[in-house]
């Protein structure tokens, strides 16, 4: 992403603000997984945000990875957001601003402090040049979208951003039958990480199929180079939350269902949405919502390191 509306503009790499330990791996061909923000600001809340983020990020370290936390911080794209201004970011929560794609330029020259959204994180992880990218479940198309036209931007992102995203599938929120059509619209290979069905979130079926399955890491990491040296866009790897945190499907759907139809009540809509129905969920569950996400990102994080350290042998 260069912007190029007058000669003497910077190039978006300007905007970078990479740690020293990431530029290192990055310089040394070291493995790298990207982590998103908008789960600390807008996901959960404060502490457990934070204890979120530090144990995650432990996580892809016990896996051989280093770990690259993305938020827009300081009119920056800041990669590897750790220490102080890992637990300031903490601390905004939902004060900050949730920035989209569409939201960036906004963002910069307004100084704001932002969690980046999926979409936003490939756009920088990409920028930054790290392939593989960690998060919860990614966005999708809402219920309802055929009136709405509520589609997240994370869709055509995988389609055009040479990153893999590991996910434990999409939010259970959305209509998942609806998203995984978008995908194959857009030609996103749907993987599936030691599945054969597409996970939705807090549960491990949703009863859709993955394009392709496969059980070994350093497969997924073949896939994914040759998706990059092709120049085919983004790699979705779905990887089911694990059978001991998983919520039972039945249930989490009448959650859902009571969710939205208080959503709809008080007029909730765009990208007010996702958070609104993430905490009145966490209410309907008595916050078990909230462990099973937590469980279901640390397991996303582990499997992103695992095809991070592949991916950096093949290279080598």
């Amino acid at each position: 992403m260069t912007i190029v509306v007058k000669s003497n503009y910077m190039t978006a790499k300007a905007y970078l603000s990479i740690t020293p330990e990431v530029a290192q791996a990055l310089a040394d061909g070291q493995p790298v997984v990207a982590l998103e923000s908008t789960i600390i600001t807008h996901g959960m809340p404060y502490p457990q945000n934070l204890e979120m983020a530090k144990n995650v990020e432990a996580v892809i370290r016990q896996n051989g990875a280093i770990p690259a936390t993305i938020a827009i911080m300081d009119s920056k794209f800041c990669v590897g957001v750790s220490g102080d201004d890992l637990e300031r970011l903490a601390l905004e929560g939902g004060k900050a601003a949730k920035a989209s794609r569409r939201d960036v330029s906004a963002l910069l020259v307004k100084g704001a402090t932002a969690g980046t959204t999926v979409a936003t994180t490939m756009q920088i992880a990409a920028l930054a040049g790290i392939k593989v990218f960690a998060t919860g479940g990614i966005g999708g198309v809402h219920r309802g979208a055929e009136e709405t036209f509520d589609i997240s931007a994370d869709l055509q992102e995988l389609s055009r951003t040479p990153v893999a995203v590991v996910c434990a599938g999409a939010k259970s929120i959305l209509d998942i039958a609806k998203t995984l059509e978008v995908l194959e619209s857009n030609g996103v290979p749907v993987l599936g990480y030691g599945t054969d069905e597409f996970p939705a979130f807090w549960a491990r079926q949703s009863g859709h199929k993955v394009d392709h399955r496969f059980d070994d890491a350093a497969d997924i990491a073949k896939v994914i180079a040759h998706q990059v040296a092709l120049g085919m866009g983004g790699v979705l790897v779905a990887n089911p939350i694990p059978e001991a945190d998983a919520l039972e499907p039945a249930a989490i759907e009448a959650r859902i269902a009571e969710a939205i139809a208080g959503a709809e009540a008080e007029g909730v809509s765009r990208k007010d949405l996702t958070p609104f129905l993430l905490k009145r969920i966490f209410e309907l569950t008595d916050g078990k919502s909230l462990v099973a996400n937590i469980a279901l990102v640390e397991n996303n994080a582990k499997v992103a390191a695992r095809i991070a350290v592949a991916l950096a042998a093949d290279a080598a």
